[in-house]
């Protein structure tokens, strides 16, 4: 078996860490917040073994990419074209795009804006909306009541840096945890998605031992990324949805038309609160080869690795 391969590719003006395992049809692998390409560390070998290029990035802001400095560098369209970048970096004109969490909204739109270049689409936890409906800043302050949502927190540069950076490791155990199937507190429990007025996220993560997914070593690896990096870079994905929306306004209501799979766990928020979206997929993926909801949190391919893996070889082998 081949092993596993770090490269900084070229992608136009700013460079993007890869690790690349296996030979075959190009399969590229996005992750979420916050995370880095190492999420897919249960992926890579098997992809790679079925007959894959399995290619796992870290994306603009994130691990060994490029982090610039402009809170504006990270709309979606500037992801989206980092990803075109790094297919043709790697000397191919197309791939399957996989993504999880953030990095499932930027595989479907990377797939909505780019149809010649990413020839399938795999959404892992959050589902697919159409670009459209009303501005998201405003969505997002009218949630929670007299809470705020975790968006709306995220929004302002410096607040939740301030709150994350002076115990990066202890941060990550907690929110890992928190959405987490066998770590997570219980339904009655406060939602740790919301923080009270004046309080912090950390507040309400549960303590205690680590989910049975992440390990000393897992959480060491994710933990030193940020230590180095610093949380801006990630944050400020949330800080341009209003961006997007603008950017985006041309493919309002359009469907992803390209075959596509979709995997949510049935204790994952994103798939509870975006069941309508789960709903309309016969209208927003017309081409979708399979939705599974598995018995997991919101870390899907961490959680169950296993079956992870046998439906993403499933969906790959179809194409």
């Amino acid at each position: 078996m081949m092993t596993a391969k770090h490269r900084i590719l070229e992608a136009g003006v700013e460079r993007i860490h890869v690790v690349e395992q296996g030979s075959g049809p190009l399969v590229l692998l996005v992750h979420g917040f916050p995370e880095s390409w190492y999420s897919w560390r249960r992926q890579l070998p098997v992809l790679a073994a079925a007959g894959y290029r399995a290619v796992a990035l870290d994306v603009r802001g994130y691990g060994r990419s490029s982090k610039p400095q402009d809170p504006a560098a990270y709309r979606m369209l500037d992801l989206i074209s980092d990803n075109v970048s790094v297919v043709r970096a790697l000397g191919e004109s197309s791939a399957v795009i996989i993504g999880h969490d953030w990095g499932a909204t930027i595989a479907a739109q990377s797939a909505l804006v780019e149809p010649e270049v990413f020839r399938a689409v795999g959404l892992l936890s959050v589902p697919y909306s159409p670009p459209g409906g009303p501005r998201p800043s405003e969505v997002f302050a009218g949630m929670g009541g007299g809470q705020e949502f975790y968006v709306s927190y995220f929004q302002r540069p410096g607040r939740a840096e301030a709150e994350i950076e002076p115990n990066v490791r202890g941060w990550l155990a907690g929110f890992y945890s928190a959405l987490s199937a066998d770590t997570m507190a219980a339904a009655d429990a406060s939602d740790p998605h919301f923080i009270a007025q004046g309080g912090t996220l950390r507040e309400r993560f549960p303590t205690g031992a680590l989910p049975s997914w992440l390990t000393q070593d897992d959480l060491d690896f994710y933990a030193a990324e940020f230590e180095r990096t610093g949380f801006t870079g990630a944050l400020n994905r949330y800080r341009n949805m209003d961006r997007d929306w603008e950017d985006l306004a041309t493919y309002a209501g359009s469907p992803i038309k390209q075959p596509s799979l979709f995997l949510g766990g049935t204790r994952d928020a994103s798939t509870m609160w975006l069941s309508d979206a789960i709903d309309a997929y016969p209208q927003t993926l017309p081409n979708l080869t399979g939705s599974h909801l598995l018995d997991c949190g919101h870390w899907i391919q961490q959680e169950r690795p296993d079956d992870v893996n046998r439906l993403l070889v499933e969906f790959l082998d179809s194409l």
